[in-house]
């Protein structure tokens, strides 16, 4: 297995690949890897014949007052859960690397997704995603680039980019991977304190009920966003409510009144200082 600490480097390793008539596939990380990222190893795997792991911490997608300092990094870890899943190369560039002049002048931007869920909250937040995004790409040269569901929005927003710039890549949706409880696996997982982990598990337990209320004819958007919010506040006292939204599950422009179209229920909720996410489709 390969590892690369520079885009050159990777890029190198990519075109003799190319040139040998070899399909590439990445696999975007920024590290702490969990059952869920090997699943999006072994996703690739079944798709290309190289797979290029990055293991890269991004900074420019971490608002002033968030965690970049405190996010986990573990790099001795993860460089063996990339051998053992089959990785062919990992990209672990350092930050210099990425950002030779401390952070980048020109950044990709999305509109249209972007204001919604997440964004509203994290202004700036997928310029960075977007920016660093379109770097690794640029750097692994994937023919495919596989994404999880549990970052729905990411998922949208890396979408409509490579539809809007023409970027030869396929994007990949790999399902959610859940602990045996349920909740949704996360990096951040770790930095819940003791004794609250039932109260993250509302999480789960809203959007299965709002999806129990779909199935049984519900289709109105204030009534399944009330029982993401009942839920939550019943089950996770101790817990702040970032977003509990219903929208429309392509634009994630958020709803109202009647459902004709699938829909995304979708949570952000503060559980001590870890803030989750987890979501469900709806009519999918």
């Amino acid at each position: 297995m390969h590892v690369f600490e520079t885009p050159a480097a990777c890029r190198a390793y990519a075109l003799a690949a190319r040139a040998a008539g070899r399909r590439i596939a990445l696999v975007p990380t920024m590290g702490n890897l969990h059952e869920g990222h090997r699943s999006l190893i072994r996703i690739a795997r079944a798709r290309a014949d190289e797979v290029v792991v990055s293991v890269f911490v991004n900074p420019i997608q971490f608002g002033p007052n968030e965690d970049y300092a405190a996010y986990p990094r573990t790099w001795a870890d993860d460089l063996a859960a990339c051998e053992e899943e089959g990785a062919t190369a990992v990209f672990h560039p350092t930050v210099e690397a990425m950002y030779p002049e401390g952070k980048p002048t020109t950044y990709v931007t999305e509109t249209a997704i972007s204001p919604f869920l997440c964004g509203a909250s994290r202004p700036g937040h997928f310029n960075g995603v977007c920016t660093v995004v379109t770097k690794l790409f640029m750097a692994a040269l994937p023919d495919v680039a596989v994404f999880g569901e549990k970052d729905f929005q990411q998922l949208a927003i890396v979408r409509r980019m490579v539809r809007d710039l023409d970027i030869p890549v396929e994007i990949v949706a790999a399902p959610i991977s859940r602990e045996a409880d349920g909740l949704a696996r996360s990096s951040r997982n770790r930095f819940l304190p003791e004794g609250m982990r039932p109260q993250a598990l509302s999480l789960r337990h809203a959007l299965l009920a709002a999806k129990a209320a779909w199935d049984g004819g519900e289709r109105d958007a204030q009534a399944l966003e009330k029982i993401l919010r009942d839920t939550v506040a019943r089950e996770a006292p101790d817990g702040v409510i970032d977003y509990a939204r219903v929208s429309d599950a392509e634009t994630l422009v958020p709803l109202t009144g009647a459902i004709v179209r699938p829909a995304l229920a979708a949570l952000a909720v503060k559980v001590g200082p870890p803030r989750l996410i987890d979501n469900i489709l709806l009519g999918r």
